[in-house]
């Protein structure tokens, strides 16, 4: 299941979480996001307990977006113990995102 990451849960369920969290930047007006919707909920489910997957919208969170200097949608940011561990822009391939992930395990 993914999360729903939000000004408000952030810090709790990204920053202070103990396992590696994966944020998608999205948009819902946002083409590559759609496209990469069915990715992220794929790993969401295959790494279920040992990584959060979640997604934040950025038409809503803006204070987020400020505060990673988000430019562009999609963005994928790998968070470990309260710090980006990587930095993903675009429609990249589930497997650029599972490395990404390993870099933070």
């Amino acid at each position: 299941m993914e999360y729903t990451f939000t000004s408000e849960n952030f810090e709790e369920e990204v920053l202070k979480s103990d396992v590696p969290v994966l944020v998608d930047m999205f948009a819902t007006w946002c083409g590559p996001c759609k496209m990469m919707a069915p990715i992220v909920a794929q790993l969401a489910e295959e790494y279920k307990g040992s990584v959060k997957v979640g997604k934040l919208d950025i038409d809503q969170n803006v204070d987020i977006v400020a505060q990673y200097k988000i430019m562009s949608v999609p963005t994928f940011l790998v968070i470990k113990d309260g710090e980006v561990v990587k930095k993903l822009i675009g429609a990249v391939s589930k497997e650029e995102l599972v490395e990404a992930i390993g870099q933070a395990k």
